[in-house]
């Protein structure tokens, strides 16, 4: 029988679970599958990464405690299985990071993030039996955002020794693409829809590479972007609201004039 305490640690955490899944459990948890709460996992890595952004202690520790149920959850499924258990999971995380640290657990000098963080990748692609370049770019997880993979596939071809030389020939490349986007719009032919979608996916990725190059955070910054046009736009839905009128009421030069100013109040 599980013991109600005043507080509690890990290994708590461990026998809450396994007490879940037992014949008398928990009727939910004791059903659930690698597979069924495959998507809690990005889910609650995704609140942690709000909470952290809300400067909220007491949120971000709650948010991590959610985030170490998935590790014990999955790690309890195979235990089930006799296949690995939570203390082969942190056993395996210790010898990476051990590996991974030659600079404080061996003899490899590295005085600098920089020098760090180049010392991993060769570690990393090394343990991954990652031959060729083309092979790191192939291992950057296909579930990541599409902005962030395509930060990361453009990160590791840089490091390859492929890249734009400077942040002007992003510009000039990202320029070109649209231009590309705009012949594909007017191209009548059966290849319009597909074409058009491959040229604004060039637009974006040349977007992310400019990203990388300013050192800003592409998902990041759509974010912010996407909140600034929510706090706009219901800026703008409130002086509709005084000229007693909707979104259809008003016409698009009408939207267009109380947007620009809402926009220069803003900035």
């Amino acid at each position: 029988m599980f013991e109600i305490k005043e507080r509690y640690g890990i290994d708590d955490l461990r026998e809450l679970m396994k007490v879940l899944r037992s014949e008398n459990g928990c009727p939910w948890d004791k059903v659930q599958t690698h597979e069924s709460i495959r998507m809690d996992v990005l889910e609650e890595a995704y609140e942690v990464a709000e909470a952290i952004d809300s400067g909220k202690k007491d949120l971000l520790k709650e948010e991590l405690g959610d985030l170490l149920l998935q590790v014990v959850f999955h790690s309890e499924i195979e235990d089930e299985q006799n296949s690995f258990n939570f203390d082969d999971v942190c056993d395996g995380i210790c010898k990476k990071l051990v590996y991974r640290h030659p600079h404080v657990f061996g003899d490899i000098k590295a005085d600098t993030p920089e020098q760090v963080l180049k010392n991993w990748d060769v570690l990393k692609s090394e343990s991954k039996n990652e031959e060729k370049a083309s092979d790191r770019l192939r291992s950057v997880p296909k579930l990541l955002p599409a902005l962030m993979r395509a930060e990361k596939v453009g990160k590791r071809a840089a490091n390859a020794g492929m890249d734009f030389r400077s942040t002007g020939e992003v510009i000039e490349r990202l320029k070109s693409e649209i231009s590309e986007l705009e012949e594909a719009l007017n191209d009548g032919n059966d290849r319009n829809d597909r074409k058009t979608e491959e040229e604004l996916g060039d637009i974006l990725f040349s977007c992310t590479n400019l990203s990388r190059f300013l050192k800003k955070d592409s998902e990041k910054a759509l974010t912010n972007s996407i909140n600034k046009f929510i706090i706009r736009f219901s800026e703008v839905e409130t002086a509709l609201e005084k000229e007693g009128k909707t979104f259809s009421d008003a016409t698009p030069d009408e939207l267009d004039s109380i947007w620009e100013k809402v926009k220069a109040c803003s900035e």
